[in-house]
């Protein structure tokens, strides 16, 4: 079963207070696999937050005198072929690959979220029109749109995640939108409704509370792939440009002095499996809490 089939299940509690219980926390961190992907996320997000606040070198000034030295003092993990600290550009670029990442979760989870919700609440007219654009976006292969938006706007940073976020809202959109369909007819909205609670706070404190951890659980299971579609894209050159840092594009620039500098690609390419690994574990984890709780 898919997380989103978990999620929309008819055994899923519809429920906002239960589903927001505090003990699904505490069940995700004594899941060994949620447990271990928390405990490394938490070292990776000190290595990022480390990292934007200082490094032990420069990360973009080459020495030339220092350059394509092997791992030891004072370079921890060598230098590049322009003399550049590895650990520091390590550092300096975390925040470019997992922080990108979420902003570009962030962004596709508030998009989809309000898209969703508004048709699914909205019905007739309005809602058919926004599915069948949203039917439309979903018809075409992220990736392909990803590249045209990007041939668009041209490479670089902020354009990639321009890009990400155009290619992958639809779905999130979709979800939100069936989460609003069936959170229409939850007996806690209809006693509202009968109550005379205004429409407005119906959808701010019965709605929308449910829908955004269902929307935000599918989104934190996305996470691995989108560290991996940022690192793939900026690998290729599409996202950050030289001279500023960032893992996929550290390991194009390594790929040509692998033979005699293999350090250059060691480093860039651990801290992305880390990434992956450390999402993986915790999808895992989300994953059988939510099987668990879903046959209740």
């Amino acid at each position: 079963m898919t997380v989103a089939e978990t999620l929309l299940s008819p055994g899923r509690p519809r429920d906002p207070v239960t589903a927001t219980d505090r003990r699904f926390l505490r069940r995700l961190w004594r899941h060994r696999s949620g447990r271990a992907g928390l405990c490394l996320g938490a070292v990776l997000l000190l290595f990022t937050l480390l990292g934007a606040i200082w490094t032990p070198f420069e990360p973009d000034w080459p020495d030339y005198g220092a350059a394509l030295q092997g791992p030891g003092w004072p370079h921890l993990l060598g230098t590049d072929v322009t003399g550049r600290d590895l650990l520091s550009r390590l550092m300096d670029g975390a925040w470019r690959s997992l922080g990108a990442a979420l902003a570009v979760l962030v962004s596709i989870f508030a998009i989809g979220l309000v898209y969703g919700t508004l048709a699914g609440l909205a019905g007739g007219v309005a809602d058919a029109v926004m599915m069948r654009f949203a039917d439309v976006m979903m018809s075409l292969p992220g990736l392909v749109l990803a590249f045209a938006v990007i041939g668009i706007l041209g490479p670089g940073f902020g354009n990639l995640l321009i890009a990400l976020i155009i290619a992958d809202w639809a779905w999130y959109a979709r979800l939100a939108r069936s989460l609003a369909l069936s959170a229409r007819d939850r007996p806690d909205v209809i006693a509202a409704r009968m109550a005379g609670v205004p429409h407005r706070r119906i959808v701010a404190g019965h709605v929308l509370p449910g829908i955004a951890l269902h929307l935000g659980v599918v989104a934190s299971l996305a996470l691995g792939g989108m560290i991996g579609a940022i690192s793939g894209l900026s690998f290729l050159g599409l996202g950050v440009q030289p001279p500023h840092a960032e893992w996929g594009a550290m390991l194009s620039e390594a790929r040509l002095y692998f033979v005699v500098a293999p350090w250059l690609l060691l480093g860039p390419a651990a801290m992305i499996l880390l990434s992956v690994l450390s999402a993986n574990l915790i999808s895992h984890g989300l994953r059988d809490v939510l099987a668990v709780e879903g046959r209740r």
